[in-house]
């Protein structure tokens, strides 16, 4: 079978530092050259991959800001649907853009929807719902105006993560720095319990930073920057919990899942996704406020952090992942 994937073009694919859907975009292909698939990767063209690498911007324009990012978009989406027919399957991770030209090839489309970035862009996916397959990466980020296929979960290499049964005594957050990742609310569940914290992420917002982080750092809550791949295995697996008190309906949330693969608890706030990626009182707590999670951390020694790597492997590997969309993939060629 010859798949193309489209990845977005912000960062490179795999992303040094931050950039989920081209994290996820890099695992599925990983994956499925591993089961012996045909994989094309179309992103940038400093991408890394062991299939076969296909693009036409030369860095992420997040990376280059003298890259004009509607320009390259266009490129980048045109360069693959050219190429269409060259391939059994196309599994576009480059959100509703690339629906446009779903009707103008022969090649079947499957989508992966990371999210709605607004509701104003859910007409675009209603007006293809016929003739595309949807993807959801969580049962609870769904429109009901949209015809779904299946919900896969995201899946992340389980080696790159490394169980510690034995973590020292600060909190962490790991995420963008922005008012809907929450974290003020997370210094606040730190300051309360008189833990440390360290908060590690892009700053996605400046002036969040400046006036609800940057002025309660200290020697108890340090913020580290924006973590690679070996600074956030470190991160994770030696804190003795991820605080996730988020203040919206996230889609997913990966640092979750990459937390629980090191054997870490989550405490997050329940919305969204959460409930479907914790179990509560299992792998981490589910909370509603500062103060639920400042009594959830007085709960911590009763997580087992083996039972929190268990079920990250079993829900969230990038083994099941591939699996699931392989299903996606003979079911649509099937049809």
């Amino acid at each position: 079978m010859r798949i193309a994937i489209l990845s977005p073009i912000a960062w490179r694919t795999p992303p040094k530092h931050y950039g989920p859907w081209e994290q996820m975009a890099s695992n599925l292909a990983e994956g499925l050259v591993n089961k012996g698939f045909d994989v094309t990767l179309f992103a940038t063209k400093n991408s890394i991959t062991s299939g076969k690498l296909d693009g036409v911007i030369d860095d992420g324009y997040e990376e280059d800001r003298q890259v004009d990012a509607k320009v390259a978009e266009c490129l980048h989406i045109s360069n693959l649907m050219e190429k269409a027919s060259k391939f059994d399957l196309i599994h576009n991770h480059f959100d509703f853009l690339p629906l446009s030209y779903s009707r103008l090839i022969k090649t079947p489309l499957i989508t992966t929807i990371h999210g709605f970035s607004s509701p104003k862009i859910i007409p675009v996916y209603k007006k293809y719902n016929s003739n595309t397959h949807y993807v959801s990466i969580s049962n609870s980020d769904r429109s009901t105006e949209l015809n779904y296929l299946a919900t896969v979960y995201n899946g992340i290499n389980v080696a790159d993560f490394k169980f510690n049964n034995h973590p020292e005594d600060y909190l962490v957050y790991f995420g963008r720095i922005h008012p809907d990742k929450g974290t003020a609310e997370a210094i606040e569940i730190a300051q309360k319990s008189k833990r440390n914290l360290i908060i590690s992420g892009l700053i996605q917002d400046g002036n969040y930073f400046k006036e609800k982080v940057e002025p309660f750092l200290n020697e108890q809550i340090k913020y580290v920057g924006n973590s690679d791949p070996v600074g956030r295995n470190n991160i994770l697996g030696k804190a003795a919990a991820l605080l996730h008190p988020i203040n919206f309906n996230e889609p997913f949330g990966l640092s979750i899942a990459e937390a629980m693969m090191c054997g870490t608890p989550v405490i997050a706030f329940n919305k969204g996704s959460m409930s479907e990626l914790i179990k509560d009182q299992e792998t981490g707590f589910l909370v509603n406020t500062v103060d639920e999670a400042l009594e959830a951390l007085q709960n911590l020694h009763k997580i087992k952090r083996e039972n929190c790597r268990k079920w990250s492997q079993s829900q969230f590997s990038r083994n099941k992942m591939v699996s699931d969309y392989i299903d996606c993939y003979n079911q649509i060629l099937a049809d």
